[in-house]
């Protein structure tokens, strides 16, 4: 047999083993495969009943959201006040910078004292100097006295008798013609003279009754002025600008720092003329701001009485509550609630998700997690408006997190 003969029956021996063989092992490696795979679809499905996520939910409800009108406007703060000095010095402390908390007669700054001491020790030798001129001790409180006590005017009554009995003395004798008509007319004279500087001694102790009110008072305003050189805050709030340094030199009135009341807050808020028939002092505002998913609450306070000819907007003021979070000066969104007796429907804040600008909201429908879009509308506190998307009686999932449709759930209270 030739060399090609041979090779050829050695291939179709080859091929005939490898085939045999192939269909041999086939059976066991088809069996193993099924059988992984059962196993791994019951472990599976297994899984999935095992950790299905457990989930609270909140029914939508229809409930009353009232009826309102949007108006957009600036917070501002409620009031806004300087603490100044009210006398000339010079700037020794200063208590509180920018962003500090004050409250209402808390000292912020303070003027030096040395002047005005010396100025209170000035008055005070002045007062005592005057009391002493109408016969009070000089370090008495009392500045009450009796002009006819003081001795300059004992003095001026002593002369005044002794020329009155002068003068009677002299009339009785010119009567009985023993003494010259002439010499009467001299003791008359002098009588009238002790009179009238009786009168003046009096006045003259009234003179100093007065300088003694007067230096008095100038003590007070040396002492107030004293009291004056501490700074303090005229209302409860927080520094909004330090305007004064250390060792700086300050007028009387030079301001010192601005402070800002901030709780509650002003808005101001422009209302068109189509809707502005429809605003009342008292209403309830809901307000919002950038950044702040937060719903705040306030109520009108104040309207103007006429309308902007400019713009045809009626500008409106409410007071809003601030927790701390809203600043003055924040633009914001204000919803008026006109009639508080509309129906809308609910659902909670917490259940709405927002991705890629959609809302939705997620049920539960056959034990599996189901994503809705939604149409939101109004916000108030905790509660948003569903203009469509859910119906009423409707289970939302609320704080879904990162849950998706198709996961398997489980409700619980």
């Amino acid at each position: 047999m030739s060399d090609k003969t041979s090779s050829k029956v050695y291939s179709s021996l080859s091929v005939r083993f490898l085939a045999g063989l192939l269909f041999c092992v086939l059976p066991f490696i088809s069996a193993a495969c099924k059988s992984d795979y059962q196993g791994s679809a019951r472990q599976n499905r297994a899984g999935d009943n095992k950790t299905a996520r457990q989930v609270k939910t909140a029914r939508v409800e229809e409930t009353p959201f009232g009826e309102t009108v949007t108006a957009n406007g600036t917070l501002a703060a409620f009031d806004q006040s300087t603490a100044a000095a009210k006398v000339a010095g010079r700037l020794s402390s200063i208590s509180v910078d920018l962003g500090s908390v004050v409250r209402r007669g808390q000292m912020v700054a303070q003027v030096e004292q040395t002047d005005y001491r010396l100025r209170v020790q000035q008055a005070e030798a002045a007062l005592a100097q005057a009391r002493a001129r109408v016969g009070l001790s000089p370090d008495g409180k009392d500045d009450s006295v009796n002009p006819v006590e003081t001795g300059t005017v004992r003095q001026a009554r002593a002369v005044l008798d002794e020329a009155k009995v002068s003068r009677d003395r002299s009339a009785a004798l010119v009567t009985q013609g023993i003494v010259a008509r002439s010499e009467f007319d001299t003791v008359d004279a002098a009588y009238k003279v002790a009179l009238s500087r009786y009168q003046d001694a009096i006045e003259e102790i009234r003179n100093r009754q007065a300088l003694v009110a007067q230096r008095r008072s100038e003590l007070a305003l040396a002492r107030q002025q004293l009291a004056d050189t501490a700074v303090y805050a005229p209302i409860d709030g927080i520094v909004q600008e330090k305007r004064a340094s250390l060792g700086e030199y300050l007028a009387a009135g030079a301001p010192v720092v601005d402070i800002v009341r901030m709780n509650p807050l002003r808005l101001r808020a422009e209302v068109p003329e189509r809707d502005s028939g429809m605003v009342r002092f008292g209403q309830n505002v809901r307000v919002s701001v950038e950044g702040d998913g937060k719903i705040y609450v306030g109520q009108i306070r104040r309207l103007s009485p006429v309308i902007t000819q400019q713009n045809r907007m009626l500008m409106v003021e409410a007071d809003v509550q601030n927790d701390g979070n809203l600043r003055p000066g924040s633009f914001a969104k204000a919803e008026i609630v006109t009639n508080d007796a509309k129906m809308a429907v609910t659902v909670p804040n917490n259940a709405i998700v927002t991705f890629a600008g959609i809302e939705k909201v997620i049920v539960v429908e056959n034990g599996k997690a189901l994503e809705k879009p939604i149409t939101t509308g109004r916000k108030s506190g905790d509660w948003t408006e569903i203009l469509a998307g859910v119906n009423v009686g409707d289970q939302v999932i609320v704080d879904p997190g990162n849950l998706q449709s198709g996961m398997a759930v489980e409700v619980v209270q």
